[in-house]
Order: C-alpha cells, then sequence, then structure tokens
C-alpha cells in the first residue's frame, strides 16, 4: 500500500496519488485500488480484480479506502486458504 501527497491538478484533484495491491504468490493481482487517470471511463477512483474487471469505487476518504482494502484483502485471504 502507497499513497503520496501531490500537488493538485485534472488527474489528482484531491492532491492524492495511491495504490494498493494484493498479490498472490505468482505475482498476480488478487485485488488493486487506485486512482490512476487512465480508468477514467469507470471512475477516477477504482478497483482492478484477477478476472481483468475495473469498477468504480466511492471516495470517502483515505481511512475508509484503506479500511474497504483491507476488508477486502481478508475475505480473499479466507477464500484461498479456506
Amino acid at each position: 500500500m502507497v499513497a503520496w501527497q501531490v500537488p493538485s491538478s485534472e488527474d489528482f484533484p484531491q492532491g492524492l496519488k495511491y495504490s494498493f495491491q494484493y498479490m498472490g504468490a505468482d505475482g498476480d493481482t488478487l485485488l488493486r485500488y487506485d486512482n490512476s487517470p487512465y480508468h477514467l471511463d469507470v471512475g477516477r477512483h477504482h478497483r482492478h480484480t484477477p478476472e481483468g474487471d475495473i469498477t468504480k469505487l466511492e471516495f470517502t476518504g483515505l481511512s475508509d479506502l484503506v479500511d474497504d482494502f483491507q476488508n477486502e484483502v481478508n475475505e480473499i485471504y479466507e477464500q484461498r486458504t479456506n
């Protein structure tokens, strides 16, 4: 999980750039949250799944986003280890 404070801009209006990634041992993405400006068709804040789906995230603040990501990581971990 990484987050940077950046100057507010058209690409990062909140002055925040982040990428949270959960990967398998093989290096495959299991879950990623980011606000890269390359998927504006689904929303500035979005999530990536292993199937290649990209869906919009509601951004209410960085700490809420971290909580949501951690909850999803815990769910994925439980599914993969049971």
